[in-house]
């Protein structure tokens, strides 16, 4: 059975990896059984945070605003994890967007894991529900914060734990890490040309606009200029 591994928990202003950012990583090293460091910090994408996220998580854009940009917090969080086993409930959302957020980067994150939720379906199907919250009272494991990253990647670890002692030893597979698997088109960063045309479409037309251009995919650039034009019109000389 996995005995050390790094739980990981995110909190994102949406449900889609495509679309959505990372606003918060939370990790907590594992290594036999025993919490050897954790690893936090917020992430200023430069986006509007939606009120539901706000209402959610309680994270506001005056927390987030001055933190590191995505790069510097992911990376981070790639050294503070290396090689290491992930674990988180409902892991494929947290690795979906760790891995976009990496790939877009220019680099790969191919990682084996364990997903609590899982283990927590099979083990204890009687359970009315299955969230990181309802197991954890289940399980009387003091959360913290819930809907904050490194809470709630803390309880996971905890969760998994407890799950271990009191299943482990009839059904150690599930308690094994197995390669997680998301899809993630390779996307390039904005271009320079697609900078200057944004800019200038922004100071054209007068749009007060949050957005860190510099921060946007190439797609991203695309739909956004799209958009503009859509609304606005054309630059006219």
């Amino acid at each position: 059975m996995q005995n050390s591994y790094v739980a990981l928990d995110l909190e994102t202003t949406g449900l889609r990896p495509k679309h959505d950012r990372i606003l918060e990583i939370g990790a907590v090293r594992v290594e036999e059984g025993e919490i050897t460091g954790t690893y936090t910090t917020f992430i200023d994408n430069g986006v509007v945070i939606p009120e539901r996220i706000t209402e959610l998580t309680g994270i506001t854009p005056e927390m987030v605003a001055g933190s590191p940009l995505p790069g510097s917090a992911v990376r981070g969080f790639l050294e503070f994890a290396g090689e290491s086993v992930l674990l988180g409930h409902n892991l494929l959302f947290d690795y979906g967007f760790m891995k976009r957020a990496v790939v877009i980067m220019g680099g790969t994150f191919e990682r084996r894991g364990i997903d609590t939720l899982a283990i927590s379906r099979i083990c204890l199907p009687q359970l009315p529900g299955k969230a990181l919250d309802k197991m954890a009272e289940h399980y009387h494991i003091e959360q913290g914060h819930h809907h904050r990253a490194l809470d709630d990647a803390m309880t996971a670890a905890r969760l998994y734990e407890r799950l271990k002692e009191e299943f482990g030893a009839q059904r150690p597979s599930l308690f094994e890490p197995s390669p997680l698997t998301f899809q993630v088109k390779k996307e390039g960063m904005i271009t320079n040309s697609q900078k200057v045309y944004l800019r200038d479409l922004i100071k054209y037309h007068r749009i007060e606009s949050s957005v860190k251009i510099d921060m946007l995919t190439k797609s991203e650039a695309s739909r956004m200029i799209d958009a503009i034009l859509l609304r606005y019109g054309k630059i006219t000389r």
